[in-house]
């Protein structure tokens, strides 16, 4: 198994238990030892941490008011869990503060919007698994707000982890939407690497896909793997998994062989793929001719993990 990826790592209790009391936000927010991170469009406000890192900027309620005014409850604002107190209690709360635009939050000298893809593996687990969960639901709030049934206006519900029809009084709540994502590997120890289209130029990852309706994970790698480069796969071997908010996959990763090497991209999806040896990758690293994915993505985990160590940036 890879280790535990940067966006699964968490060390809050969420406490679901606690979303559907109807004064839990309204009274979070009258207690000074609340915390507040304020989201928007995949980025949280973070400041400088220790060792070069990045933690989250977190409020307390009144600076929460003043920097980000509005959110009328209980739009605006999502319930994240508390840490564990000593004894077995609760400890401190945590909210999101779901900012509608970035110009009407104003924020301290020394914090800024930081996107969760770039800093993601510079944060605790704490902070992680909190920005992890205020991403994801940010997203669909804002992708959510009317009914799938009869297309009224919902409103948040649930101290923000349900949205509910104003109309017929229906329940909606998040989806996360499972892919796969494989290190392939064939008989010589090669790993295949594809480039996107949509990607910047050198950028090369693991291939990926998402399940289809009825369909098992493992024929959804075999699947994206013969139609995106042509490779037909036999094995398949858990590694981990990781939440990717942008906006609601859950990143199921595998090792998968390889039982043909032939390669054949699609030209859509995949424009090019190759297969590469340890030392190959290496080299193409280092020189820049093959970027790499961030350290915050679980296809770095991957690829490092078939490499036997982390991978040097290039020089």
């Amino acid at each position: 198994m890879i280790a535990e990826p940067p966006l699964s790592r968490t060390r809050t209790d969420r406490a679901a238990d606690a979303r559907v009391r109807p004064d839990l936000v309204p009274s979070l927010l009258t207690d000074a030892a609340t915390r507040v991170l304020l989201v928007h469009a995949g980025a949280v406000v973070t400041r400088d941490g220790g060792q070069g890192g990045q933690e989250l900027a977190l409020l307390d309620p009144g600076e929460a008011a003043l920097l980000s005014p509005g959110g009328k409850l209980p739009e605006g604002w999502a319930f994240l869990g508390h840490d564990d107190a000593p004894g077995g209690g609760r400890g401190t709360a945590y909210l999101a503060r779901l900012v509608p635009d970035v110009a009407s939050a104003v924020l301290v000298p020394g914090d800024r919007w930081s996107p969760l893809r770039e800093v993601g593996g510079q944060l605790s687990a704490r902070d992680a698994g909190l920005a992890t969960a205020a991403v994801a639901l940010e997203a669909w709030h804002v992708r959510h707000p009317r009914c799938p049934r009869c297309g009224e206006v919902t409103v948040s519900h649930s101290a923000g982890w349900v949205r509910r029809c104003t109309a017929d009084g229906s329940d909606h709540y998040p989806r996360t939407d499972p892919a796969v994502i494989m290190a392939v590997v064939d008989g010589r120890d090669r790993l295949l690497l594809g480039h996107s289209a949509h990607w910047p130029e050198n950028r090369f990852s693991t291939l990926a896909g998402f399940v289809e309706p009825g369909e098992s994970v493992e024929s959804a790698i075999r699947r994206e793997v013969l139609e995106e480069v042509g490779v037909t796969v036999g094995g398949v071997e858990y590694r981990g998994s990781q939440p990717w908010p942008f906006p609601a996959s859950l990143m199921l990763g595998f090792r998968a062989r390889a039982l043909s090497e032939d390669i054949t991209v699609d030209g859509e999806e995949v424009t090019d793929a190759r297969w590469f040896e340890r030392t190959e990758l290496r080299a193409a690293v280092r020189s820049g001719s093959v970027l790499l994915p961030s350290s915050t993505s679980i296809a770095r985990m991957l690829i490092e993990e078939w490499y036997g160590s982390e991978l040097p940036d290039a020089i």
